[in-house]
């Protein structure tokens, strides 16, 4: 809840300070989702792009989501690709 509104943060205002977000790609993808099993998906996506998770059930998941979504996917290899660059 919002101190101020008394009202709970609005979604854009919870993905804007989610620590756990990495790229601004994914930012603006999770304001156009409208489930949480989809928000899920993405937010996978982008961790699968950070280190791959082992096991063959997260490839296969993975390799869907990207085939899936190729912009989102290469606008968060850009995004890190940049930010590694600058470590």
């Amino acid at each position: 809840m919002s101190l101020l509104t008394g009202s709970a943060p609005s979604v854009s205002q919870s993905i804007t300070f989610d620590p756990t977000i990495r790229t601004e790609a994914l930012r603006r993808a999770l304001l156009t989702v409208r489930d949480d099993m989809s928000a899920a998906d993405l937010r996978f996506l982008e961790k699968w792009e950070l280190s791959a998770i082992p096991g063959a059930a997260a490839a296969l998941r993975a390799s869907q989501l990207r085939r899936a979504n190729p912009k989102l996917l290469a606008e968060i290899q850009a995004e890190l690709k940049v930010a590694k660059s600058q470590s």
